[in-house]
């Protein structure tokens, strides 16, 4: 399950990488964990995210200047964050876009107990669509 947690976290920050695979891998070994194995991969991707959202929120131009987003990115996602509030933060558990999403959060100082909130269920809906696919095709 720490595996799980920490794979979740990573694939949700800066560093390249997915959780997918190894979730599922999860759930083919211990299928009758699927609700705990949801819930630490969600938890997991969820404080990752949140990882971002601090480092917006206190080194902006720091990860900007390493590259670890690229400015134009940042400010789509923030164009994109402004029209569309909180239901964008809905998208977190996207590739691609999920990531300067949170990070936007964080450099507009919006509330992280509202972040954190949103995130989960967003992360939570991934985890569990992933799930109920691999229960209908292993079933």
């Amino acid at each position: 399950m720490i595996t799980l947690f920490f794979i979740c976290l990573s694939a949700a920050t800066l560093l390249p990488g997915g959780s997918e695979a190894y979730f599922i891998y999860k759930l083919n070994e211990t299928p009758s964990l699927v609700y705990l194995l949801l819930l630490v991969a969600s938890l997991g991707n969820t404080i990752g995210s949140f990882i971002n959202y601090l480092l917006g929120k206190y080194l902006r131009e720091f990860t900007i200047k390493k590259a670890y987003f690229k400015k134009k990115s940042v400010e789509k996602a923030a164009k994109f964050f402004n029209k569309y509030g909180f239901i964008s933060l809905l998208l977190s558990w996207t590739p691609i876009f999920g990531d300067p999403i949170t990070f936007v959060a964080g450099i507009l100082k919006y509330n992280w107990w509202k972040f954190l909130a949103i995130v989960f269920v967003a992360k939570f809906m991934r985890y569990g669509v992933l799930a109920y696919i691999y229960v209908k095709i292993a079933t």
